[in-house]
């Protein structure tokens, strides 16, 4: 299969060319740095998830097998190795972060030496762990631009989840989601769109991953996303508007099954329609303005925002669905669009 390259941006102002020797200004790249810095602390996601390093995933973790065969799945440090090899070869002129990786639902487990001592003596070596579930970003904080006065580094990141896989079973094809996509730096959210974003990336060993990964990279339409995002701040919501979309979605998960069918696709909850409400009024970037109106751009971000709170395995699914939400939101406004349920 041929790959195609990445597309360039539309603007070239404040991002390096992905197909040029061109080199930013050495105060540009320290000021991408710094805020990088000043805002890694937040993290990409939330929920019940900690973070860890590359080397705890190696040095202390267990790896999972297919029980029938005893084969062992693809690990999480294996995913991110992968990740960085086809980040280190297409952006190879550009700075690269360190991966920043989120993990949940730890596995426990024992050494047969200690089966009959009671967990609380159990010591360090006689333990065994290993994380159900496993997200991680690369930032490429070289590559930049500015959407409605917000830096977006670009990023590439990936979810494991071995509750998606059968592991009762003998080896079989493996599930990853990966994508390619924008983190806001004022508050890094993550911002995603469907060609950069692939749910279920199904391969049964590395070169078949790494091969994907570089498919789903390279033909990633920058261009378009930016555009798209670009085009969300010209577009507001007055309060009657907002306080129609948070209502009517609040009632979307309980419309009959058929009538529900007709209507675009929401895959946020009401936790997640509440923290949006709450923030429309306290958020320190993203809320109202003075008169209550509120532009797509910062709807948008209230969105991912409250989407932190989902569980590793839904996480990308749900920022996907929300940026084609907010750009349904968007053609409403411009007079047509099946989500005009929403505001009306």
């Amino acid at each position: 299969m041929e790959l195609l390259p990445i597309q360039k941006p539309i603007k070239e102002v404040s991002q390096i060319p992905l197909a040029s020797n061109m080199q930013s200004s050495v105060l540009q790249q320290a000021e991408v740095q710094d805020k990088a810095t000043q805002f890694q602390q937040k993290p990409f996601i939330e929920a019940n998830t900690e973070e860890v390093q590359l080397r705890e995933l190696t040095e202390n973790c267990i790896i999972p097998v297919f029980s029938k065969d005893n084969e062992k799945t693809i690990a999480h440090q294996e995913f991110i190795e992968v990740a960085q090899e086809c980040v280190a070869s297409l952006f190879s002129d550009h700075n690269i972060a360190t991966p920043e990786i989120r993990v949940s639902h730890q596995v426990k487990g024992r050494t047969p030496s200690a089966i009959h001592k009671p967990a609380k003596e159990l010591l360090p070596h006689e333990k065994t762990q290993y994380y159900e579930r496993m997200a991680f970003i690369i930032r490429i904080p070289s590559i930049v631009e500015t959407v409605n006065g917000n830096n977006l580094s670009l990023i590439v990141g990936g979810v494991r989840a071995y509750n998606h896989e059968n592991l009762y079973t003998k080896k079989s094809v493996e599930r990853f989601k990966f994508f390619i996509g924008f983190q806001n730096m004022v508050c890094c959210n993550l911002c995603i769109s469907t060609d950069g974003f692939q749910s279920e990336m199904r391969v049964g060993n590395h070169s078949e991953l790494k091969g994907k990964m570089l498919e789903l990279m390279q033909g990633y339409a920058m261009e378009k996303h930016l555009s798209a995002m670009q085009q969300l701040p010209e577009y507001s919501l007055n309060e009657t508007q907002f306080a129609q979309l948070i209502g009517k979605a609040k009632l979307y998960h309980y419309l009959p099954k058929e009538e529900k069918g007709k209507l675009p696709n929401l895959m946020l909850t009401d936790g997640h329609m509440a923290t949006i409400a709450k923030d429309y009024y306290r958020d320190n970037s993203f809320s109202r303005d003075d008169n209550g109106n509120i532009n797509l751009w910062n709807v948008f971000n209230l969105f991912t925002s409250a989407n932190k709170a989902s569980y590793i395995d839904t996480f990308l699914d749900r920022n996907t669905n929300v940026f084609d939400f907010a750009n349904g939101l968007k053609e409403t406004i411009s007079g047509g669009s099946n989500h005009s349920w929403f505001l009306s």
